[in-house]
């Protein structure tokens, strides 16, 4: 049982659990395991430079060389591993308020690490026992400042630029003061499109919105769309890797829409294929590649179990329907940038509005809630309600999916917060949320709510 570990890396609230010394002994750890080039990365959050520079130290005490990448989106991060280093880390809290922060571990693919290796690294952490070499094997830290741009350029070549320029779309991007300030707006004027920003200038206190891109969070990136007359609006959580589409009529469009939408427009390209995603992605995943000749393989909810499958299964694409979208040819993980560049690709290409081709898309209403809960009691409560569901068809893959006639709900513990998530999805928004508050009061039953 993992003790620190989450669904993907470490988090807790900065300077009060994660502190320096926490963060330089978990690195401390990683870099026993590795000891090769490490380069570290972060999102523009108020602690990110007091964490890194503890990472970093902790790296340079086990005999690690360390590349300093700075300030930039976790994709940015996961792309340079892959092509040019030994491992990586990450310091982001992702879509978690400002006063969290967190260490993400990636492999020599760029992938976050296997449970194994979580094990590992706990197993030293707390029996005190990293390996910290001589004063003359320590290493040296260096920086590659052409990173960034090399991703944005691979990110262009990946797409049919001429077309997107000939369509002239007009384009909102809210960066959430996160790392896809250095990113997202760039890609979009290189690719042609007439771009106005809000929200793109860094900031760990996030002052315009929640780094977290919710329908309530993006109003006023809704509100601006309307008022401008855009094609889209575009946004981003803290540290990128997730993009959230609002269509030209000021709609807020579900990440599994935006999911199908690229997945249709794949499969079309390579006429079929492996498309992986979660248990908890709509039915309309499913129903897509049926008719485009793709399958569909679902593992747990967790962005590195899907990128570990595409690997592994030689997949075409994947993701999950927060709106993380993986290209695993590119980045094994979720990546927000090439995402807005496919989503304005495919407006592009097939000359129309997102509002149109969303509404060609398999329709299904899906309905999302969350209940705080002690990380301690998650366990017995998650028991308790596989014993209360079991009348029904259920799948255990990842908490407790509960098939019924107008639809399915999920119900989960969140590997990162101390919450459960109930997600819930059927042909009707009243079906969903009946559905979805269901599955609510059987966690508030057990908690004694």
């Amino acid at each position: 049982m993992k003790k620190l570990f989450g669904t993907f890396g470490v988090r807790r609230i900065a300077n009060e659990v994660l502190t320096p010394e926490f963060a330089s002994k978990l690195a401390a750890a990683y870099g026993t395991l590795v000891k090769g080039w490490v380069a570290v990365g972060g999102d523009p959050r108020t602690s990110t430079p007091l964490i890194k520079h503890a990472v970093i130290s902790g790296l340079l005490s086990s005999g690690c060389q360390v590349v300093d990448l700075g300030i930039l989106p976790t994709p940015a991060v996961q792309y340079a591993v892959r092509n040019y280093y030994d491992g990586g880390v990450i310091i982001t809290a992702s879509h978690n308020p400002p006063q969290y922060n967190g260490i993400k571990f990636v492999d020599e693919d760029g992938i976050g690490i296997a449970e194994d290796m979580e094990l590992e690294i706990e197993a030293m952490y707390f029996n005190e026992n990293p390996d910290r070499v001589a004063w003359d094997e320590i290493g040296d830290v260096t920086t590659n400042p052409g990173l960034v741009d090399e991703y944005i350029d691979e990110v262009i070549q990946r797409v049919d630029h001429d077309a997107i320029k000939k369509a002239n779309l007009k384009v909102i991007a809210d960066c959430g003061s996160g790392a896809a300030c250095s990113t997202t707006p760039y890609i979009l004027r290189k690719l042609g499109c007439e771009v106005t920003t809000l929200n793109c200038q860094p900031d760990g206190h996030f002052p315009g919105r929640n780094p977290e891109p919710t329908e309530d969070n993006l109003q006023e990136l809704i509100k601006t769309v309307k008022a401008t007359g855009a094609d889209l609006g575009i946004a981003h959580d803290g540290d990128a890797d997730r993009t959230i589409c609002i269509d030209e009529e000021g709609s807020f469009v579900m990440g599994d829409k935006t999911f199908a939408l690229v997945e249709k427009q794949l499969l079309q390209e390579n006429q079929g294929g492996l498309i992986v995603t979660t248990v908890a992605t709509s039915t309309a995943i499913y129903d897509i590649a049926e008719e485009y000749g793709g399958t569909v393989k679902a593992t747990r909810v967790g962005d590195l179990l899907v990128a570990r499958e595409l690997k592994e299964s030689d997949g075409l694409f994947g993701g999950e329907e927060n709106g993380g979208l993986i290209f695993p040819d590119f980045v094994l993980g979720r990546d927000a940038a090439l995402s807005t560049a496919k989503i304005v690709e495919t407006m592009a290409l097939t000359k129309k509005p997102l509002s149109k081709l969303v509404a060609e898309l398999p329709t299904y209403q899906s309905v999302k809630m969350k209940v705080e809960c002690p990380d301690e009691r998650k366990q017995e409560i998650m028991d308790k309600i596989a014993v209360d569901t079991r009348e029904y068809e259920i799948d255990t893959t990842d908490g407790v999916k509960i098939f019924r006639e107008e639809g399915w709900l999920i119900i989960r513990p969140s590997g990162t917060e101390p919450i459960f998530r109930c997600f819930a999805e059927a042909k009707n928004i009243d079906d969903a949320t009946k559905m979805a508050e269901w599955g609510i009061s059987l966690v508030n039953k057990h908690l004694g709510n």
